[in-house]
Order: structure tokens, then C-alpha cells, then sequence
């Protein structure tokens, strides 16, 4: 099983309050009757930061497997690839 080290998740967790900041304003868009292009930008931009903090995460999976001294099983590997086309 692979855990994350929250030291190098902190990065992550900063993108992933920025986005939730990002979610908010979508939705205040919407509930002031903006316009549609100002709404789809600002959830093409919560899609990306999302997109970015998934990839980083299994970046960080990893390079965890692949730095212990076990290295990274075939398990692990199966995992890790899951993991990446769950994102893809």
C-alpha cells in the first residue's frame, strides 16, 4: 500500500484550497447570472488545478515505491497505473 508523506503533499493541498476557493466563485457566477463564458472559464481553470493535484499525487505514489528500499512490486505498479487512468 502506498501512503503520502504530508510534507510533500502541502504543495498539493495549497492547489486544492485555491480550487475550492475557485469553486466557490463558480458557483457566486452563477447565483449572480453571469455570463456563461466567465463561468466556464473559472471551472476550466477548478478542472485544471484539479487535474494537476491528481497527477501530483500519484507523481508523489511514485516516487515513494520507487525510492524504498523494496522498490516498487508489481502490485504497486498496477496500482500506480489505475490510479493515473482514473485521471486521465
Amino acid at each position: 500500500m502506498i501512503t503520502l508523506d504530508s510534507e510533500d503533499m502541502a504543495p498539493v493541498v495549497n492547489r486544492l484550497r485555491r480550487a475550492q476557493g475557485q469553486i466557490g466563485g463558480v458557483i457566486r457566477l452563477i447565483e449572480e447570472g453571469r455570463d456563461c463564458k466567465d463561468v466556464v472559464t473559472q471551472l476550466a481553470a477548478v478542472n485544471r488545478a484539479l487535474d494537476r493535484a491528481g497527477f501530483a499525487i500519484v507523481s508523489s505514489g511514485m516516487r515513494e515505491c520507487l525510492s524504498s528500499s523494496e522498490g516498487m512490486t508489481a502490485e504497486d505498479q498496477a496500482a500506480m497505473e489505475k490510479l493515473f487512468m482514473t485521471l486521465a
